[in-house]
């Protein structure tokens, strides 16, 4: 960098630090959710964000980085940030502990200076041909405008780097456009509809009601044989099948899904808490976390939804959750979370794959695919137990998309969801290009009327609505609607693939959470190690008992989750586990 022109860098940098000084007391931590905090306080980490993002760029030969300003399901006072790396995936693990710094440093002075060592020590060629761009976009939220502002400070602050407001978006529509940008492709909000609306068409096209016959029920593998056993029999569907009630969490999601629902042709989607001003509070009382939580209807709803298939999305859109009305005298409502969301795209690609490598098939070809299922500890046993019996991979990460998401990248197919609505399907580029050329070919040789070639076409639709950048409850929703009319299973149908086994979470306050080291993903304690020989001696009193403790990322608390076969078992289980916890650690 030239004499004048680290100059003007470092004036830069002083002057908007000094604009945005840390507040009094104040500590920002970046994890899987970014920076997040009480809206009216953020502004000096998403300033410092901007910086971040603008060096990630540079440091990437001037890749495409995205910045999103959400709090995601957390109340609307709330608000914060978080960077997307070239991919649309969470920015690199290995930067955070540099994002925590920037965001605390308590001066201009200190700013700059750890800026420096940063540069120097990560060989950031900053100041030479590299410039950086960063695309920006933000929720509903009040604070979201300011907050904006504040970060296009922070990138303007790094010479030569250039910031692009991609307006109001979902979570996961950034992301998408993140990725898309980085591709080659066109990457604006109309592109990312026509991708959704393009493809959900594709797959319609290549179902059994366009085609006139159910062609997976053809065959006869083993894999197809255990799942019909594990269906129930009553596939006559649902008389209600194309109506869908989507809580929105008066959140950008349910804008957007106002804007292309009458494009979506096969399914009725009815939105409520929208986003309008006056039908509610953003996250009060609806959303997916709320849903999933409390296990009751979002507001908005009442006893006339009895029997109609509802989903609920998070404030910004990247979680999903189902859930049904069973009765008009109260609330409750059976719930279909991620892990049942898991099992039904699990079958759905397995299906396919097998009617493609059906050996029985009158066209002789094939597609070698690795389909991995990533789930967490705080997956449902019964869920894991339902993907093991039909002969799927299923692994485990730790908590945090980040891990799920980077694991399911060692598979063609991979498949993760967390049980609170968060996850994807992320395909290989290069199982999808052997995909393209078997479509081709299977079209080019004048059977495109095959089983074979219809299941290939219905994985290229599946892959390309699917938003493989991130989690997205939009995508997510069409492929779910999509799938279950291809299998033409009513919403019962899908709930019965299994029944959870009964859970209970507790918090157990305690001194130092770091005091505890677990390994296995998370299900084992190593430190100190006589709490996992009293944690396997009290599951051992349960049929179908599991339990496990880990520390918690955000707060001094340990966390400690339990199955078994009845809830006053599990309930039991979990209480004495958390006594082991308090009497060695509180």
């Amino acid at each position: 960098m030239a004499a004048s022109q680290e100059q003007e860098q470092r004036r830069r940098l002083l002057d908007v630090a000094s604009r945005f000084p840390l507040p009094s007391g104040r500590r920002f931590s970046y994890g899987t959710a970014g920076f997040r905090a009480d809206g009216a306080t953020m502004a000096p980490a998403v300033c410092r964000a901007g910086i971040l993002a603008a060096l990630r760029s540079v440091k990437l030969a001037g890749a495409a980085v995205g910045i999103v300003i959400t709090a995601s399901h957390n109340p609307v006072g709330d608000n914060g940030v978080k960077i997307a790396d070239p991919d649309g995936g969470m920015m690199a693990q290995h930067w955070e502990p540099f994002a925590d710094a920037l965001a605390n440093a308590p001066d201009p002075d200190a700013l700059l200076q750890l800026v420096l060592q940063f540069v120097k020590d990560e060989g950031i060629p900053w100041g030479g041909q590299h410039t950086a761009q960063v695309l920006l976009g933000r929720d509903t939220r009040p604070t979201g405008e300011y907050l904006l502002n504040a970060a296009l400070q922070g990138i303007n602050a790094i010479v030569g780097a250039h910031a692009i407001d991609m307006g109001i978006l979902t979570t996961p529509q950034l992301h998408w456009m993140v990725r898309s940008k980085n591709k080659g492709i066109k990457a604006s909000e109309s592109d990312y509809f026509t991708q959704l609306i393009d493809s959900f068409r594709l797959f319609f096209s290549h179902c059994p009601a366009a085609l006139g016959s159910h062609d997976g029920e053809l065959l006869t593998s083993n894999f197809i044989r255990r799942m019909l056993e594990l269906v129930p029999k009553d596939k006559g569907g649902d008389e209600l099948a194309k109506k869908l009630i989507v809580d929105g969490a008066n959140g950008i999601g349910g804008v957007k899904l106002e804007q292309i629902k009458a494009e979506l042709s096969g399914v009725d989607i009815i939105v409520r808490n929208s986003g309008k001003e006056g039908e509610g509070i953003l996250n009060h009382m609806c959303g997916a976390d709320f849903v999933q939580k409390e296990r009751v209807t979002p507001h908005g709803f009442s006893p006339e939804d009895v029997g109609v298939r509802c989903a609920s999305l998070d404030g910004d859109a990247d979680r999903l959750v189902y859930f049904h009305m069973s009765s008009a005298s109260d609330n409750k409502v059976d719930l279909v979370d991620g892990d049942k969301i898991l099992s039904l795209f699990a079958l759905f690609i397995r299906e396919q794959l097998d009617i493609i490598n059906n050996n029985g098939s009158q066209v002789n070809k094939s597609l070698p695919a690795r389909l991995g299922i990533v789930q967490t500890a705080y997956a449902n046993g019964a869920s894991t137990q339902f993907l093991k019996n039909l002969g799927l991979e299923v692994v485990f990460t730790p908590t945090g998309v980040k891990y799920l998401h980077k694991k399911a990248l060692e598979y063609d197919i991979g498949i993760y969801f967390e049980a609170n609505g968060h996850g994807t399907v992320v395909f290989l580029e290069d199982f999808l290009s052997q995909l393209e050329s078997l479509s081709n070919e299977l079209s080019s040789e004048a059977v495109n009327g095959s089983a074979q070639y219809h299941a290939a076409m219905r994985l290229m639709a599946a892959s390309q609505l699917i938003n493989q950048a991130v989690g997205d409850a939009l995508s997510g929703l069409l492929l779910v609607e999509a799938i279950l009319q291809y299998k033409r299973w009513s919403f019962q149908n899908w709930c019965e693939l299994y029944s959870d086994l009964p859970s209970r979470q507790l918090k157990v306050k305690v001194i130092d959470r770091s005091s505890i080291v677990t390994t296995d993903a998370e299900t084992k304690v190593s430190q100190p190690s006589s709490l996992q020989e009293l944690i396997d001696k009290e599951t051992a009193n349960y049929t179908h008992g599991r339990c496990f403790v880990r520390p918690s990322g955000t707060e001094d608390v340990v966390r400690v989750y339990a199955e078994a076969s009845t809830q006053a078992e599990a309930d039991s289980l979990a209480r004495s586990v958390a006594h082991h916890v308090e009497h060695l650690l509180g």
